[in-house]
């Protein structure tokens, strides 16, 4: 079969065209941002503030309906911090009981090492409660 120079043009436009698409689909793969779960703490108060927005717009709220879902979401929010105040002293006595049997099975060499990777394990936390980077 001989191609005419019609047709081989059409067929290079054809592999230009296709290369341009990989390409574009290439670079918006390439340059997604991601979404990372370890970032910064959620901030419970801008959290309310666009769920609230999202209520209003989407459900069409009235301002009487807005205020009773703001009293709803404080009454939450209380309710959530009550339950966290109980359960965190059995968290800490929970953690604390683990580490000294850890370090109940270690030799002398580990048990220093050990405390040092605890030290570590304790700024992390601490620096996600206040809402920086731990490192």
């Amino acid at each position: 079969m001989k191609l005419t120079r019609w047709t081989v043009a059409l067929y290079m436009g054809l592999v230009f065209l296709c290369g341009g698409v990989a390409g574009a689909f290439a670079y918006r793969l390439y340059t997604v941002s991601t979404v990372s779960a370890n970032g910064s703490r959620r901030n419970p108060e801008a959290f309310r503030k666009r769920f609230l927005a999202e209520l209003k717009v989407r459900l069409n709220l009235s301002e009487e309906q807005m205020s009773k879902a703001g009293v709803i979401m404080e009454e939450t929010s209380r309710r959530f911090r009550a339950a966290r105040g109980i359960i965190e002293p059995d968290i800490k006595k929970i953690r604390e009981d683990q580490r000294q049997q850890i370090s109940e099975i270690l030799n002398p060499e580990q048990r220093q090492e050990w405390g040092k990777m605890v030290e570590e394990r304790d700024r992390e936390r601490a620096n996600k409660r206040r809402g920086g980077e731990s490192k």
